[in-house]
């Protein structure tokens, strides 16, 4: 069907007359003509009758007419509605995020966004960060912050900062006064870390394997919160970016002390999108917030 016959047919209808929608269309009445020409021959009936004041609608044309008023309410509403993007009265942004930053810096970037755009929403969810870069490479989320992942070429890097791997231990545990610690300290104390399915296990595990050291594992988890809550306790030792600890240090539950380990030293947080998703105008605006909490939380690259 051609949109533009339905919509010289839609003004005839309201107009009563050829020649006073053409008008109001801006072209020749004769290119009216031709479109509902077209529209009558696609529907095998007669849409208008001519009369001496104008034309009238035949039954198939009332039919017609109801659609398309219909249809171009409906597209009215649809241009409001992608204005509204446009200009961030609504829209939805959504996140899939190492849990850590849940607690740090995103909650921050989050509540700067809403003050200034109000109507967009969030959905974020939390995940160790080979599951984030499988949400972002079944397109299932606008943006994924990771630690330590292995990136797919699908996948594009917006920001990223140096996230070192760090020990964490509570205020008064022996370690805390050390300028720096060596693996094998670590390992001589009661370890609470995440499950092997994340990246900064796989890390520790790959690290101390080559060592040939034997941790000590009082806790293994899936949750990222539950590890810093037993260290805060001085009865753990457990690893992990400052990023993901910011919270605790600031409360001086925690101390951050660097790890004698070079590849440790190497990992990076990442901020990545999908390489050919087309962002929405809320998760495009929003990435500009989060890279500067990027460059105001650490090393922006």
């Amino acid at each position: 069907m051609n949109f533009v016959a339905f919509r010289y047919f839609n003004e005839v209808a309201k107009t009563k007359a050829i020649r006073r929608a053409a008008d109001r269309l801006h072209v020749a009445p004769s290119a009216v003509s031709r479109q509902l020409a077209m529209l009558e021959h696609s529907f095998g009936a007669p849409l208008l009758e001519r009369t001496n004041t104008g034309v009238e609608l035949t039954p198939a044309g009332v039919l017609l007419e109801r659609y398309t008023r219909n249809m171009f309410r409906e597209l009215d509403q649809v241009k409001d509605s992608i204005s509204g993007f446009r200009s961030l009265r609504q829209g939805e942004v959504k996140i899939h995020v190492m849990e850590g930053v849940l607690s740090s810096m995103l909650p921050e970037v989050i509540a700067g966004f809403s003050s200034r755009f109000p109507g967009i929403r969030f959905s974020v969810s939390s995940n160790a960060s080979d599951a984030i870069v499988e949400a972002l490479i079944k397109n299932q989320t606008d943006i994924g912050i990771t630690y330590n992942a292995s990136l797919r070429p699908e996948l594009e890097i917006v920001v990223e900062r140096a996230d070192p791997v760090m020990c964490l231990v509570a205020t008064n545990h022996p370690l805390a006064q050390n300028a720096t610690v060596r693996l094998d300290e670590i390992c001589q104390n009661r370890l609470a870390l995440p499950h092997r399915g994340f990246g900064l296990r796989q890390l520790f595990d790959s690290a101390v394997e080559a060592r040939r050291l034997q941790p000590d594992y009082v806790v293994e988890t899936n949750n990222i919160e539950l590890p810093r809550a037993m260290a805060a306790t001085g009865n753990c030792v457990t690893l992990g970016p400052v990023l993901a600890a910011f919270r605790e240090i600031q409360m001086g539950l925690l101390v951050a002390i660097p790890i004698d380990v070079p590849t440790f030293l190497m990992v990076r947080s990442s901020v990545c999108v999908h390489r050919d998703r087309k962002l929405s105008f809320a998760a495009h605006e929003f990435i500009k917030m989060l890279r500067m909490g990027f460059s105001q939380s650490g090393i922006a690259a």
